[in-house]
């Protein structure tokens, strides 16, 4: 009678689960979801995480086609823009990242890669020539870099036509754009080449936080 008792029935059985591949995905892939929406959920609840930090501004027109520019261009691939809690890191490159500060990036550039420095606090560190020259060289500023030359940025203009279009997308997903800043936005940025958009982007990441 207690041997009956502790055996659980075939339907939900270890046995069952472990000799179906099916069944074990879907259960691993039940627990992760579950797992995963208790921890990501209440975050779209917290302040710290949903509302922008005192004195952030959104892109203005050029600075948003320097960011579309070093997207395109990969600088995502060995630079991150999170800096973390660690005071390695806090020493090195300034004030941890807060998620307030990023509230109006769509995708955000949080990440740990380190084949070139962290540039979150990057902003207003150097010259708009430093950066100038380091793009088109960086092995003029920084001779141990291994970091490729961009300098077709500075031939290349940016695409004026493109600039009010993005705008009112990121403003459908929360970026507080007026009808004038759209308007008015093809008209900053024209005649701008793409090495101007990306220094006017470097030169303030970071910078709403001291």
């Amino acid at each position: 009678m207690s041997e009956h008792n502790n055996t659980a029935p075939k339907s939900f059985s270890h046995e069952k689960v472990e000799t179906s591949n099916f069944l074990l995905i879907t259960l691993i892939l039940l627990v992760v979801a579950i797992g995963g929406l208790a921890e990501i959920v209440p975050l779209f609840f917290q302040k710290s995480t949903t509302e922008a930090v005192a004195g952030l501004k959104p892109y203005t027109p050029l600075q948003l086609m320097g960011r579309d520019v070093y997207l395109r261009e990969g600088c995502y691939n060995c630079h991150s823009q999170m800096i973390r809690p660690f005071r390695a890191e806090t020493m090195r490159y300034g004030h941890y990242s807060v998620a307030g500060e990023f509230v109006y990036d769509h995708p955000f550039q949080w990440g740990s890669k380190r084949t070139g420095p962290d540039l979150h606090r990057v902003g207003g560190k150097y010259s708009d020539e430093w950066h100038r020259v380091h793009l088109h060289n960086p092995r003029d500023v920084v001779p141990e870099s291994n970091m490729p030359a961009y300098p077709w940025l500075e031939a290349s203009k940016v695409d004026d036509t493109a600039v009010a279009q993005r705008m009112t997308a990121l403003r459908k997903v929360g970026v507080p754009y007026s009808d004038e800043e759209i308007a008015g936005a093809a008209e900053q940025v024209k005649g701008k080449t793409e090495m101007e958009a990306v220094i006017a982007y470097l030169q303030v990441l970071g910078r709403a936080v001291k």
